[in-house]
């Protein structure tokens, strides 16, 4: 009776899911110990600086050090916290955060071998299936429905807490959410109008046919991309837990494992969202012109070169991600939602609209398609001149200043003396000793 239940219901499909799962759970649960180790090293790039470089070689070891920090800090529950709430916020944010990748197409199809299964319980006939954690037609909406569920963590921390500073996060992180979910879902529209299909294999698979949308839908890719950047959390988005503002937001009474999950959640937010972004705008897992990228090729070479591919994409977009984070300033709180309802939401309305446009016209090509773009994105550079400014916290000239000069004054904004022109001033002033020692 056993043998009869496993031939019926343990498919090759269902094999090759689990397996899925499996790997593709630890590979982002450890991927976030990395991640922490590439930002640090990207931002200490970009300041200058060296980064971790005392615990391993390079300073590799330095995620697992910090993850041993956690583990051994007290958890500290402060007074007067709903403490069922306050335990439970952790794990609701971090929960979607681990299941948006469900329906991703990692390595295409793959045509599996006869597998046999052990004690004599039968054997899983060879099958071409989806290497991919759940083979649902409704893949995009599954992405909007989970991506929602996020913001209830941040929330119901930032309420159990009874600390003003992280319910003001929660409440910035709620109407963020609620703003930003808006132009994402009119940017996925504008492509699920193009391609007919919320599969997720087939959008990667309309890219193979069609070309990719990050070069056929630039503006949604754009609009896209800043909103995933909301959604998650990250810099210039970051006022949830601004630290300059709300000491540490929604997270500023946690410790040990439980700040640790928020911290866990939003990489492996940036993880999901890089994915989905790879999947829409770059054609998942294909690149032209290589043969095994195809969704024909259907090898366990094949596959793993696909997955290889994903991956790798997924990495730089992350890291793009990072170098964002370090480059742009925080944008200011009301400056977020003047972004979202005063900006991106017309945009969104637009991109959506000239789309459908496109289709009924049936003028779907490539080129039409990248004129379209062009056309709009002009539109937007001359109503940003055309268009009303607001006075609202404009900058007041200050007389005497560097951009407000006294008349005759002659503004020098460079660094004076020899010494601080100097590539290697250290070095000059080393020489400069040593000459006065002769």
């Amino acid at each position: 009776m056993l043998a009869d239940l496993i031939e019926r219901y343990v498919t090759a499909q269902l094999f090759v899911s689990f397996h899925v799962i499996v790997l593709v759970l630890h590979v982002v649960l450890l991927g976030v110990a990395g991640l922490i180790y590439l930002e640090r090293k990207i931002s200490a790039y970009i300041h200058d600086r060296i980064g971790p470089n005392r615990v391993g070689p390079l300073g590799i070891l330095q995620p697992i050090a910090d993850g041993l920090k956690f583990f051994v800090k007290e958890d500290f529950s402060p007074r007067g916290v709903d403490k069922g709430l306050f335990t439970l916020a952790p794990a609701v944010i971090i929960i979607p955060a681990l299941i948006g990748w469900a329906i991703i197409p990692w390595g295409g199809y793959w045509v599996t071998p006869d597998i046999p299964l052990p004690f004599g319980l039968g054997t899983i006939e060879s099958a071409k299936v989806l290497v991919t954690a759940a083979d649902v037609n409704i893949g995009i909406v599954y992405v909007l429905a989970v991506a929602s569920l996020g913001v209830y963590g941040v929330t119901l921390g930032g309420w159990a807490s009874n600390n003003k500073y992280s319910f003001f996060g929660g409440l910035r992180c709620s109407a963020g959410m609620i703003s930003y979910e808006i132009p994402m879902g009119l940017a996925l529209l504008a492509i699920i109008l193009l391609t007919g299909t919320v599969y997720p294999q087939g959008i990667i698979e309309h890219q193979i046919n069609h070309g990719w949308f990050a070069i056929s839908q630039p503006v949604a890719m754009v609009l896209f991309y800043i909103c995933i950047l909301a959604e998650a959390n990250r810099a210039p988005f970051d006022n949830a837990e601004a630290e300059q503002e709300l000491v540490g937001g929604y997270h500023t009474e946690y410790s040990s494992m439980r700040f640790a999950l928020f911290f866990l959640a939003e990489y492996a937010h940036v993880i999901t969202g890089s994915a989905i972004m790879a999947l829409l705008f770059f054609g998942g897992y294909h690149i032209p012109f290589i043969g095994l990228t195809s969704p024909e090729a259907t090898g366990l070479l094949a596959m793993l070169t696909k997955m290889s591919v994903f991956a790798t994409k997924v990495v730089l977009l992350i890291a793009l991600t990072m170098w964002v984070r370090w480059t742009l300033p925080r944008v200011r709180w009301d400056q977020v939602m003047k972004l979202a309802w005063n900006c991106l939401i017309p945009l969104g309305i637009t991109i959506l609209i000239a789309t459908s446009v496109m289709v009924f016209l049936e003028w779907t090509s490539l080129l039409h398609l990248i004129a379209m773009n062009a056309i709009l994105a002009a539109a937007i550079v001359v109503l940003q001149r055309v268009l009303p400014k607001s006075e609202m916290n404009r900058k007041i000239p200050m007389a005497g200043s560097r951009f407000n000069p006294l008349p005759g004054e002659r503004v020098v904004t460079g660094a004076g003396g020899a010494a601080s022109q100097e590539g290697a001033p250290n070095l000059g002033a080393a020489r400069s000793g040593m000459v006065g020692a002769q």
